[in-house]
């Protein structure tokens, strides 16, 4: 049995990012789907696309379990709305008509808190141009929930999908700003590191962010979109390059890291490169575009610390291999995220 066939029990690293989750996902949730004409859940991409006379239909969910559910920087209404939202822009649809909102909420949990996280998911969805058309509540006895649990769903139409898996050598890779901020702020909050006034969750709504940078682009110059959240940068970049059958190429020195980051990174033992970020995107581009794309990203307020920090090679595919500046090494994919329930 090879380390990423399944156990006999779900374990946290299987809903984490990385190979266990895609592993579980590929071995038994997407046993019996048939593959359609359209793009669906054997792509493993953010989201389902459905062709729709001239337009794609765009179609994502995502459920949220993060403790604890209010953080530096954002809470757990926020975090759903920007996912879903985020999702939808990784394929190139900007535009979101709506989203579904459902909660499961544990016996107990505060009204206080409850409508505060209205309040975010509201303010959201004010960033993002949408707003929440239909839900539903449940409420479970105490200690059958830790907390609250919130599922969002997402539809947009876009005239032209773009793919995580369309790489191709010579590629540049950009990433829209710091990595690692989401997954080290909750950390930092759930286990009380002291550290938190230092680190923020970047969660945020970066359908913007993503628009100007296909606007900046010539037809087909964006190449492949991903959100580098569980599993972080480096887990996304395995993905798109396994999809795509290239090689990728990071530049350690070209990775925009904040200091706060950098300093909690090295405290806890963790590699910035596997922590996940809530708004951020990594985008494949043509080497000809890149600069317009870089300068479109960095002219937009959540862009500013944009970077090329990669470029796409025939070598090794599916494998990311980082140039410190002195020497090469591959970059392993995780197994799952180091830092569990942290989305």
């Amino acid at each position: 049995m090879s380390h990423t066939s399944l156990e006999e029990r779900i374990a946290l690293k299987h809903g984490a990012g990385g190979r266990a989750m895609r592993a579980l996902i590929e071995q038994v949730l997407l046993d019996g789907i048939a593959p359609g004409s359209w793009i669906g859940a054997d792509a493993m991409d953010d989201g389902a696309a459905i062709r729709v006379g001239e337009q794609w239909l765009v179609v994502t969910t995502d459920s949220h379990v993060v403790q604890p559910a209010f953080f530096p920087g954002g809470d757990i209404g926020r975090l759903a709305v920007c996912g879903t939202v985020n999702d939808l822009a990784m394929m190139g649809a900007t535009e979101p008509l709506g989203l579904t909102c459902a909660m499961v909420l544990e016996e107990g949990f505060s009204r206080e808190s409850l409508l505060a996280i209205h309040a975010s998911m509201r303010q959201a969805c004010a960033e993002a141009g949408t707003t929440i058309v239909t839900g539903d509540t449940k409420v479970m006895g105490r200690g059958e929930v830790d907390g609250i649990v919130v599922n969002t769903t997402g539809v947009a139409l876009t005239p032209a999908i773009v793919r995580d898996a369309g790489l191709q050598p010579g590629d540049r890779i950009i990433v829209t700003g710091t990595i690692g901020d989401h997954g080290l702020a909750v950390t930092a909050a759930r286990h009380k590191l002291g550290i938190e006034g230092t680190l923020q969750s970047d969660v945020a709504p970066i359908n913007g962010l993503a628009r100007a940078a296909i606007a900046a682009a010539a037809a087909g110059g964006i190449t492949a979109m991903k959100d580098p959240t569980r599993g972080g940068l480096a887990s996304a970049l395995h993905e798109m390059a396994a999809k795509s059958r290239v090689g990728i190429v990071l530049e350690d020195r070209a990775i925009p890291i904040s200091d706060a980051v950098r300093g909690a990174a090295e405290l806890l033992g963790i590699d910035p490169l596997h922590v996940a970020n809530e708004g951020k995107a990594v985008i494949g581009v043509r080497a000809g575009e890149a600069d317009a794309v870089l300068r479109a990203l960095r002219g937009h307020a959540l862009g500013r610390d944009a970077a090329i920090v990669g470029t796409c090679v025939a070598e090794r595919p599916g494998l990311l291999v980082l140039d410190t500046g002195f020497g090469r090494r591959l970059v392993a994919e995780p197994e799952g995220e180091p830092l569990p329930r942290i989305c």
